[in-house]
């Protein structure tokens, strides 16, 4: 069955056979009053819905179109409805809109203009389906609560997941907020070492002469301040897994004393004498390109290939596809509860921002711009203004809506025709048309067979 599924309520048969021939590309359901139209939304759940706001009985008010809105949006609130109205409806179409109409349009029909506005809401539909279908299969993800539907990201976290249960040691590059922490936990929850400590370091956020003792620890005395024996964070892993954060950051004396650890799985105290044996995990992460360290001499050729026995390239979150929306849908439920703030989710125009922004910050920017609108926001809903986010303008095009339309429909008309050997039925079954449908858009495109 078919995603692209429109339905039209109207009563006006006419009117709807006229969008039925204008959204020849949509797989087309007809209704022509409340009962009928709700049995089309239960059987078929279309993503998009024309309704006309006068309908029988009340056919020149707006009672039964507004009531037949609210029965829709309690069966399928997923679906896109946009309110077919008059010039003088407009007040309750605004109404419409704000019950939960996805948008209203004001007749007589352009079918150009409608066209525009229907695939919009398609595509906005599409977007929010995809977060349906993560949520759903949220709990099957091999990297637990790492939400992607990019396939490509998804095959990334199916390889990482298969050497997960090894020793091997995972090296994890990306940019900053991409996952990389979230990744290594994944890896450790998954691996035999799980019932063991996760220690994570950010090798970048603490001082040179700081991080040796933080990593390998200290002897009472070592130097001005130690007054006890302090334990590092690589014998604080000891059975379990040690995540080193932005590990491009390292100096040399230390990548040397590091390199040492993870050959032999011994180490030495600041200040002491004795070895200490550790049976650790090193997992490492930085958004620094380490081959271009090692061939500049700022990163160790040997610590590298030490550390990376399994290297994964975290992509950033613009290069994987909706995953935007699915981020964002969730972060907005999840802290909209923790803030116990009454949000339905966002506006079509917050959508279609969130997903055509690049997002350089990746997913801390889009957690950070959430959370901030949930605390701002004023309506039922984010907006684009509440993100700070620009809407996407539509590019110049070279050319009209209906000239697009034009050309693509005489194209396919055309590589029919040349596909059946000029033959009409064949053609016309290949373009899913009637003879005289077809008939007719050979004369409308003055097609000489």
């Amino acid at each position: 069955m078919t995603s692209r599924r429109l339905l039209v309520i109207e009563d006006d048969e006419g009117l709807q056979r006229q969008l039925r021939w204008a959204f020849d590309g949509y797989e087309v359901f007809g209704a022509g009053d409340r009962q009928a139209a709700l049995s089309v939304v239960t059987q078929e759940r279309p993503p998009v819905i024309l309704l006309d706001l006068g309908l029988p009985p009340d056919a020149d008010g707006p009672t039964e179109g507004l009531a037949t809105l609210e029965d829709i949006l309690a069966l399928a609130p997923e679906s896109k409805i946009i309110m077919m109205t008059g010039q003088s409806d407009r007040a309750f179409a605004v109404e419409a809109v704000a019950t939960g109409a996805y948008d209203f349009y004001q007749k007589p029909v352009d079918a150009d203009i409608l066209s525009l506005i229907v695939d919009r809401a398609y595509e906005l539909w599409n977007l929010e389906d995809e977060h349906r279908k993560i949520s759903k299969t949220a709990t099957d993800q091999h990297i637990p609560n790492f939400l992607t539907t990019d396939a490509e990201m998804r095959q990334l976290l199916d390889d990482v997941s298969e050497i997960a249960d090894s020793d091997m040691s995972v090296v994890i590059l990306g940019e900053s907020g991409t996952g990389k922490e979230l990744i290594a936990r994944g890896v450790h929850d998954l691996s035999r070492r799980r019932d063991a400590d996760f220690v994570a370091i950010n090798c970048a956020a603490i001082p040179d002469q700081l991080l040796e003792s933080e990593l390998f620890g200290h002897e009472r005395g070592a130097f001005t301040g130690a007054v006890r024996t302090t334990v590092g964070k690589i014998e604080l892993a000891q059975g379990g897994t040690l995540f080193l954060d932005e590990i491009g950051d390292l100096s040399l004396p230390l990548q040397a004393k590091l390199l040492r650890f993870v050959q032999e799985r011994v180490i030495e105290r600041v200040g002491g004498r004795k070895t200490i044996e550790v049976d650790v995990r090193v997992i490492s992460a930085t958004n620094q390109n380490l081959t271009e360290g090692v061939e500049s001499g700022e990163f160790r050729e040997d610590l590298y290939y030490r550390l990376s026995e399994f290297a994964v390239m975290v992509p950033p979150l613009r290069e994987r596809g909706d995953d935007a929306v699915v981020i964002a849908t969730q972060v907005l439920r999840d802290f909209a509860r923790e803030q116990r703030r009454p949000l339905r989710g966002f506006t079509n125009d917050a959508l279609l921002a969130i997903a055509k922004h690049t997002w350089p910050g990746n997913v801390r920017e889009v957690q950070n711009r959430i959370k901030r609108a949930v605390i701002t926001a004023k309506g039922k809903n984010i907006s684009s203004k509440d993100l700070d986010l620009a809407v996407p303008t539509q590019e110049v095009m070279r050319e009209t809506l209906k000239e697009a339309r034009d050309r693509a429909e005489r194209e396919s008309i055309e590589n029919a025709l040349a596909l059946s050997g000029a033959n009409i039925s064949q053609a016309a079954k290949i373009l899913g048309v009637s003879r005289p449908k077809l008939y007719d858009l050979l004369r409308y495109h003055k097609i000489k067979v």
